[in-house]
């Protein structure tokens, strides 16, 4: 009789990214799709910021209504454009001493008024000028939690995956705990990218950030701001399904089902996804990784 070894595996650990409402029928949405992850125990859940700065007010109010109203555990983006170095620290004092422990430290993604005339970054001249510096300045207010970003197929702005690696092990050198890719969706990016990270002495947990595609153009254009590649097999999965929202959820259920499964065979435990602020994609998903709502230990209005 063959024996066969079985090896258990512990539940995921997961995470979300929500963005920050723009009128009243975008926070009922963002809340419900809230209320339907918390049972999931996510690790924290991510709140955007953006460009410029451009929904300050907006993160605050979701960050202090998710501290308000749940027990989950919220990590407030932050970003160096802008805003000088007193501002930014000053919102970071303003999280800490709500009770914020987790920050998403970014360079952030600049507007037309922190281009040069040849359309390249420039820092604010007070301010902190990349996400390694804000990941510094962080620790004068207090021992956060902090996350960065990573780029498994390179920055657009960074000249490649070399010229990324060398900057994200400045951002976990200064004391970053966890670095969240870019989205990808061929898993032998990630998994070479991961080997470079450890080859170059990157010693912070690299987690996969994980797309549910809810729409196939929205995520064209995602891929093309962010230098994302869109695979053949992938375009071809949502070839005609414009106006079939029905199969395009399933078929997008499917392709990100099968994504961390591959993941997970290759020892990944952890995965953050960006929600878009809806919750279909992502609990079907973390259900096909074993994981099963928590009613009696989870606290949302």
């Amino acid at each position: 009789m063959l024996n066969v070894e079985v090896v258990q595996m512990s539940d995921p650990i997961v995470s979300f990214e929500f963005f920050p409402p723009g009128d009243e029928a975008m926070a009922q949405q963002l809340w419900q799709a809230v209320q339907r992850l918390a049972p999931l125990r996510p690790s924290f859940v991510s709140v955007t910021y953006g460009a410029d700065g451009s929904t300050r007010e907006r993160t605050h109010e979701f960050v202090q209504r998710v501290l308000r109203e749940t027990d989950l555990r919220v990590a407030p983006h932050l970003t160096c454009v802008g805003a000088s170095r007193d501002e930014v620290l000053e919102i970071a004092r303003g999280y800490w001493q709500q009770g914020v422990r987790h920050m998403v430290a970014l360079r952030g993604d600049a507007s037309a008024a922190n281009l040069s005339g040849d359309g390249r970054y420039q820092p604010h001249p007070e301010g902190f000028a990349y996400a390694s510096d804000l990941v510094s300045g962080l620790f004068q207010i207090g021992n956060f939690d902090i996350s960065v970003a990573a780029y498994p197929e390179g920055h657009p702005e960074s000249g490649g995956v070399d010229a990324d690696l060398e900057n994200l092990k400045r951002k976990v050198d200064a004391g970053a705990d966890r670095a969240i890719t870019q989205f990808f969706f061929e898993t032998d990016l990630f998994l070479r990218y991961r080997d470079r990270c450890a080859a170059a002495g990157i010693v912070a947990n690299l987690v996969p950030g994980i797309l549910p595609i809810t729409r196939f153009p929205q995520l064209l254009r995602f891929a093309a701001r962010c230098g994302a590649s869109v695979p053949d097999w992938l375009r071809a999965r949502f070839d005609g399904l414009d106006d079939d929202p029905d199969t395009r959820r399933m078929i997008a259920a499917n392709v990100a089902i099968e994504q961390v499964q591959r993941l997970r065979r290759h020892g990944v435990e952890e995965f953050h996804f960006y929600t878009l602020n809806r919750a279909e994609l992502a609990y079907a998903i973390c259900h096909a990784l074993g994981l099963r709502p928590r009613l009696n230990e989870a606290r949302v209005a």
